[in-house]
């Protein structure tokens, strides 16, 4: 299967601009053979806590707010799917109980699964309420996958239940600073033996500046794609045998904004 990471400095405030611009990388990600599109921590309202915090009734989101049927169009459109981030409301239907939320929806248009990040950081703390350890997981075409988000994936136990439920694609949208953290997914693929996404924030934020560089790495460890710029997407075939794509695989006058490892 092919997938891809996207990547792109998103808008504080401005969820429509956000979709919208999601959307167009959804779009764009399957015009170029992509199955699955990952996007990174809260990519549709932007990592601004200060402005989470201002206004959360503003910027929490459920699966079928109307603001983001420009994604569930798309996905439905180019039969692809695609994994979204954003506060999500808690039970009560409110910003009451907000989580950091990923979406993933179906070439469909409809909800696969729900991850909500259960290991916070920092002032995240003061925001939002931790998800459970359980979930995150689902199946499409005919591949296993997991999901964690950012800080999750600094405690070992979460990659390890991945590999211990035979997942072979592993979904990391994060907000890293540096390219250290972002290297680290190699690692993290090559210990556990399943294929790594990571979609990662670019730009100055309130939570610091963004390094980008979002990949996609085999379970061997090595770097099949890499977003070298400050938006992009990298692309990259996974599963039993995952590999770079070949190039001129794609459809011609489409630069690919990727490194092959």
């Amino acid at each position: 299967m092919i997938v891809a990471t996207a990547q792109f400095p998103s808008a504080a405030w401005d969820i429509e601009a956000n979709a919208a611009r999601t959307a167009g990388l959804i779009a764009e990600a399957a015009g170029r053979g992509a199955e699955l599109v990952v996007f990174a921590e809260l990519g549709l309202t932007d990592y601004e806590l200060e402005a989470i915090a201002a206004g959360p009734e503003r910027c929490v989101l459920a699966p079928d707010d109307p603001r983001l049927a420009p994604v569930r169009d798309a996905c439905r459109a180019a039969g692809v799917a695609a994994a979204v981030n954003g506060p999500g409301r808690g039970p009560s239907g409110t910003a009451d109980g907000m989580t950091i939320a990923t979406f993933v929806y179906g070439p469909d248009g409809a909800l696969l699964t729900r991850y909500d990040k259960h290991h916070l950081y920092g002032q995240e703390n003061e925001l939002f309420t931790p998800g459970p350890t359980a979930g995150g997981r689902f199946t499409y075409r005919g591949l296993k996958f997991a999901l964690a988000t950012c800080y999750d994936n600094a405690f070992p136990e979460v990659p390890e239940r991945a590999a211990a439920d035979d997942c072979q694609v592993y979904l990391a949208s994060s907000f890293h600073d540096s390219v250290e953290r972002t290297d680290a997914y190699a690692t993290l693929a090559r210990d556990h033996g399943f294929d790594v996404l990571l979609a990662n924030g670019t730009g100055p934020r309130s939570g610091g500046t963004g390094c980008g560089h979002s990949g996609i790495w085999a379970a061997d460890g090595s770097c099949l794609a890499r977003v070298t710029g400050e938006d992009g997407l990298a692309l990259a075939e996974v599963g039993v045998a995952a590999r770079p794509l070949p190039e001129g695989s794609e459809p011609a006058g489409i630069s690919d904004g990727r490194v092959a490892g």
